[in-house]
């Protein structure tokens, strides 16, 4: 994260001293850099210029309708997961045929809303969607541009909890059960096939299993003969979180795009998520107490797995760095864990970390996707404020839950 560094001992964000920032604001708290999500977008949008994508973020892995509209303003498109994100992509401002709604269940009351929006593409994965859809549309009196979405059966390399690509998952028609549809779509009066889609996971550091899936989908769909608009190649695209992992090469796989889509001759479509946002927010949190044990000392933190579920669910690795650096150390196995009554809320194990004391702050990095978004009221906690800083200017994008609303809703 380029806007994160160190000037002195003293955690900056762009050209905020986070020291001098907590004096006035309470952990904890999410906060992102605005420029690295500006960066991130250019920089996807440059690496694939020459297929020119219409790049729909993945709203995900983080709704906020702010952050929705930095990336509206710079042409970019949403790809969601249900009609409450739908409506939160419109809010900030996102044009309908600019917008891609996927998902496995999407219920009647929200394909009449993606229907009446005129959005983009509604991503079917289902027969019975597919048939709903079309049942609505007619009612609506409409014609509705379809896709689907495929199981490829790749295997992504990335852990099992997001991997979504294999026959075993749920998403996505097999190929010979898409075959097989396919003869009834031509009779469905309502709804235009206009795509094909496939999203083979999350979090994938390796191009083989995108360029596998390349060649599923151009076989399939030269051998059908299909006449479509749009092909829709999910996202998916890992980062580094450790700092020492190895990231997906994209521009290399943007090569295999090139001549995948002028053999296809269809508009590409993306849908990155983490890519764009993992990078660029941080979670702040104050150190309320520490505690000595036999084994190990843990550092109870403020924040817990309701604010912060990533390392809970998947194991996920978000490194941990004080917003004050010191050269003394903390001796033997350090955890820093939540205040939750779960054994699964920690978020990071070390050895001979820096020394911290009571009422300290600590960051836990690369926590903009599947942070704020993947966040609770677990234990009737209100959800955390979201901050977004430009420069030296910041403002607050969600304001810390107010307890006694919660309380009483």
């Amino acid at each position: 994260m380029q806007s994160l560094r160190y000037v002195g001992k003293n955690l900056f964000l762009e050209k905020i001293s986070l020291k001098n920032f907590l004096r006035k604001n309470k952990t904890p708290f999410y906060i992102y850099s605005e420029n690295q999500i500006i960066y991130n977008f250019i920089k996807f949008k440059n690496i694939f210029k020459k297929t020119d994508p219409l790049i729909c973020f993945a709203a995900k892995s983080n709704s906020n309708v702010q952050i929705l509209k930095v990336l509206s303003k710079l042409g970019a498109g949403v790809d969601v997961v249900s009609g409450g994100e739908l409506l939160k992509a419109l809010k900030a401002g996102i044009k309908p045929k600019k917008i891609v709604f996927s998902g496995v269940g999407k219920t009647e009351e929200e394909l009449k809303i993606a229907i009446n929006k005129n959005i983009l593409l509604i991503n079917c994965e289902s027969e019975s969607e597919a048939l709903l859809v079309n049942n609505i549309a007619k009612r609506l009196k409409k014609i509705v541009s379809i896709g689907f979405r495929l199981n490829p059966n790749i295997d992504a390399k990335t852990h099992k909890k997001i991997s979504t690509g294999k026959a075993e998952n749920k998403f996505g028609l097999s190929i010979k059960s898409f075959k097989f549809f396919l003869k009834r779509i031509s009779s469905l009066k309502n709804v235009k096939l206009n795509a094909l889609s496939v999203h083979i996971g999350s979090q994938i550091l390796s191009e083989t299993p995108f360029k596998k899936t390349l060649s599923v989908m151009q076989k399939l769909i030269i051998e059908l003969k299909l006449n479509l608009n749009f092909v829709d190649l999910g996202g998916g695209f890992g980062i580094d979180y450790s700092g020492k992992d190895k990231t997906l090469n994209l521009t290399k796989y943007s090569k295999l795009v090139e001549k995948f889509a002028k053999k296809i001759n269809c508009k590409i479509i993306f849908e990155p998520g983490r890519s764009i946002i993992g990078n660029t927010g941080i979670l702040i949190s104050k150190v309320q107490y520490i505690k000595r044990g036999n084994k190990k000392s843990f550092v109870i933190l403020d924040a817990g797995m309701n604010d912060f579920m990533r390392p809970a669910l998947y194991d996920a690795f978000h490194k941990i760095i004080p917003i004050s650096k010191t050269s003394s150390r903390m001796t033997g196995v350090i955890e820093f864990v939540g205040p939750i009554c779960e054994s699964t809320c920690k978020f990071g194990v070390y050895k001979n970390y820096q020394k911290l004391n009571e009422n300290d702050y600590i960051a836990i990095t690369n926590v903009g996707a599947y942070g704020s978004s993947l966040s609770s009221n677990y234990n009737t906690r209100p959800l955390i404020a979201e901050i977004l800083i430009n420069r030296n200017k910041f403002r607050y994008i969600r304001k810390k839950q107010n307890l006694l609303k919660l309380i009483n809703s």
